[in-house]
C-alpha cells in the first residue's frame, strides 16, 4: 500500500497528471475534473492547472464538435438517424434560449454531445458561438473542479493518509463504471434506432 500511494503521489507531481486531465477532458467530461478537483485538495496537483486544463480540453473538445457539425453535419447526420431526434430537441432548445444553450449545454445530461454538433448545423455565426463557449468551458471547469476540491478537503478531514487513497480508489472505479454504463447505453440506443423492428405478419 505504501509503494502504491508513494507512486501516485509521484505521479501527481508530475507534469504527466495535466497531460492526462487535458486529454481526459477532451475525451470524456466532468467525472475526471471532478476527480482531478479532490485530489488537489492538498497542491498535488495544483488546482489553478486543474481548471486550466478542464478548460481547454473541454474548450477544444467542443470547438472541434462545433467545426464538425458545420462543414460535415448534414451528411453525417442523414447516415445516423438516432441522432436526428436529439438534433431536434437541440433545434428546439435553440430557438427560445440559444444564448443560455450555448453557455450551458455542457451541464445537459444527454444533449452534452451531440448540442455543440447541432450548433455548428444551425446559423448560429461561429464567433457568437466561440465567445460563448469559452466563457461556458471557464465556467463549467471551475464549478466541477470546486465541487471535487470540497470532496477531496470532505474527505481529508474525515480519512487518514491510506484511508484517503482508498476513497480515491473507489471514486476512480465508481466514475469508470459510470462512464462504461453510458457509453454501452449509447452504443445500443444507437443500434436500436438503426435496426428496424421485426414485421409481424402473423393474421390476426
Amino acid at each position: 500500500m505504501d509503494g502504491l500511494t508513494d507512486w501516485l503521489t509521484q505521479l501527481l507531481e508530475t507534469p504527466w497528471a495535466y497531460v492526462i486531465l487535458l486529454i481526459w477532458t477532451f475525451l470524456e467530461g466532468e467525472t475526471c475534473v471532478i476527480i482531478a478537483g479532490a485530489l488537489a485538495h492538498d497542491g498535488k496537483p495544483w488546482l489553478p492547472l486543474v481548471i486550466l486544463c478542464a478548460f481547454c480540453g473541454s474548450l477544444a473538445s467542443d470547438q472541434l464538435v462545433f467545426f464538425l457539425g458545420r462543414y460535415k453535419g448534414k451528411a453525417f447526420v442523414a447516415k445516423r438517424p438516432h441522432w436526428q431526434a436529439r438534433a431536434q430537441k437541440v433545434y428546439a432548445i435553440l430557438e427560445r434560449h440559444q444564448y443560455w444553450l450555448i453557455l450551458g449545454f455542457r451541464f445537459l445530461y444527454g444533449l452534452r454531445n451531440i448540442t455543440p454538433f447541432s450548433i455548428g448545423m444551425s446559423n448560429v455565426p461561429t464567433w457568437r458561438f466561440v465567445i460563448l463557449n469559452v466563457i461556458g468551458a471557464a465556467v463549467w471547469a471551475n464549478v466541477f473542479a470546486f465541487a471535487g476540491f470540497v470532496f477531496g478537503m470532505a474527505v481529508q478531514s474525515l480519512f487518514e493518509k491510506h484511508q484517503k487513497w482508498v476513497v480515491m480508489g473507489v471514486l476512480v472505479a465508481v466514475a469508470l463504471i459510470i462512464w462504461i454504463v453510458r457509453l454501452v447505453r449509447r452504443r445500443k440506443v444507437a443500434k436500436e434506432a438503426v435496426t428496424p423492428p421485426d414485421s409481424d405478419d402473423t393474421p390476426h
